[in-house]
């Protein structure tokens, strides 16, 4: 490159020739065995939406009355305007290096073997634990709508098998299907709720006779647990940006990756901006969690109805990321990977099951929902998804260190989001496990795997 500042949403080189690019992609296009490039840009668009807009928006309110309507609101602009630059930053180092299938491709290229299972196990965590968020708003869900009809772990169960079948699809063109109907499943849930909390005269959680605070602040001074934690949930809502990944590899044309991601970043940040607010503002601190629970138990059961199979959707993609990076790691570079062999299937089946199990046991141990987000924003989403974006591009623009003076400033820039993320990993934790230990001795969290009711409904 030369002195000049090149702009910071460069369209980067790649670093192989371009008429090489094809051959270092993990999935070829084939008309033999299984041809998984075949996801066009508005289907990719749908697909990045339901991995964004689902468990995250519904905990976002209750992370504003932490941090007050101005903080909280700026905090969703933030967070919104910075994981789409690092959802920038991840699909540039791939368009330079397109055998990246996953996050952990890129930080083996950066950091070696040891780095790149460190970021293996965190990506499969996270999605684990986002499934686990899902499969307690599925359950929570079965709950409302029955009026606890049963144990609240059988109703976890039910979802887990559903979800691991769904999960279960090979090709995310077949999830994609269900991602347009998911999406608009838990966009107009979530629609009703903020005009059904507009309509009561004080919030269905609040005391219905006498005085009472409404708890809504403009300006909140949280401590710095408590405070780390409400950043870390909105953070999470809108950072899943290395399940973006997996999807691209199976793009018809991922050089179409930018138009899905901006597609989705402005409608999740717009949505999650207007929704949060409105319901923060009328219902306060006594807003549900998840919110889908805030407008009183007719319009609960409506919306839960209407979101449920958008919750489904959502755990299901969760898993299908997930289980796909590790098929992909097992099979890759052999002739399983696109034939139709038992192999093939055995991989690819025990990958899907068994991660659902998994992500059935994180539920039931830590079955408070805004815990188990904010536990995967701290523990799994600040090294891969603020300090790692960081370090991938310090990776190919080393240049900008002994460069201009902007250039050093860009490049000192993105070499702070390195103690950024260690910052989150060690505060957020902290600050969640402390919220969990006092959760547990208050009784709030009766025990692990337990039948109460988790949706106020019984």
């Amino acid at each position: 490159m030369d002195d000049k500042v090149s702009p910071v949403l460069d369209t980067p080189e790649p670093s192989v020739e371009k008429g090489d690019v094809e051959d270092h992609e993990v999935f070829k296009k084939t008309s033999e065995g299984v041809d998984f490039r075949t996801v066009g840009w508005i289907k990719a668009s749908s697909i990045f939406l339901k991995i964004m807009f689902a468990v995250g928006v519904l905990s976002i309110p209750a992370a504003m009355y932490t941090l007050g309507a101005v903080g909280g609101s700026l905090s969703v602009i933030v967070w919104g305007l910075f994981n789409t630059y690092t959802g920038v930053i991840l699909g540039n180092f791939r368009e330079r290096h397109p055998g990246c299938h996953s996050i952990a491709d890129m930080a083996e290229l950066v950091g070696g073997a040891v780095v790149r299972e460190i970021t293996g196990f965190l990506f499969i965590v996270a999605y684990i634990l986002c499934a686990g968020a899902g499969i307690i708003g599925v359950a929570t869900g079965l709950n409302a709508l029955s009026h606890h009809a049963t144990c609240t772990v059988w109703w976890a169960l039910i979802s887990t098998v559903v979800i691991a079948l769904t999960a279960s699809v090979r090709k995310l063109q077949g999830i994609g299907w269900l991602t347009y109907v998911g999406f608009a499943s838990i966009y107009i849930a979530v629609f009703i709720v903020v005009v059904a909390v507009t309509q009561r005269a004080r919030p269905a959680a609040a005391p219905q006779t006498g005085d009472f605070e409404l708890g809504y602040r403009a300006i909140a001074y949280p401590d710095f647990a408590n405070g780390m934690v409400a950043s870390s949930t909105i953070f999470y809502s809108s950072c899943a940006t290395s399940a973006f990944l997996p999807v691209v590899s199976e793009m018809r044309n991922p050089k179409d990756y930018r138009k899905a991601l901006y597609t989705c970043m402005i409608i999740v940040t717009g949505s999650y901006l207007c929704f949060s607010l409105v319901v923060y503002r009328w219902c306060g601190k006594w807003v549900a969690v998840p919110s889908l629970g805030s407008a009183g138990q007719t319009m609960k059961m409506v919306a839960y109805g209407v979101g449920l199979i958008g919750l489904v959707v959502s755990a299901c993609v969760y898993v299908h990321i997930a289980a796909k990076y590790i098929f992909v790691r097992v099979l890759r570079n052999s002739r399983h990977l696109q034939s139709n062999t038992i192999t093939h299937w055995a991989t690819w089946l025990g990958c899907t099951c068994g991660l659902s199990a998994l992500a059935f046991i994180f539920a039931e141990a830590i079955p408070i929902f805004n815990y188990l987000t904010a536990m995967t924003g701290s523990v799994c989403f600040a090294p891969i998804a603020m300090a790692l974006p960081g370090w991938l591009w310090i990776h190919d623009h080393p240049n900008y260190r002994t460069g201009t003076t902007a250039q050093k400033v860009v490049y000192w820039l993105h070499v702070a989001l390195i103690p950024l993320g260690a910052l989150f990993f060690v505060g957020g934790t902290y600050g969640v496990i402390l919220q969990i230990t006092n959760a547990y001795a208050s009784g709030l969290i009766g025990s692990a795997f337990s039948c109460a009711d988790n949706s106020n409904s019984s």
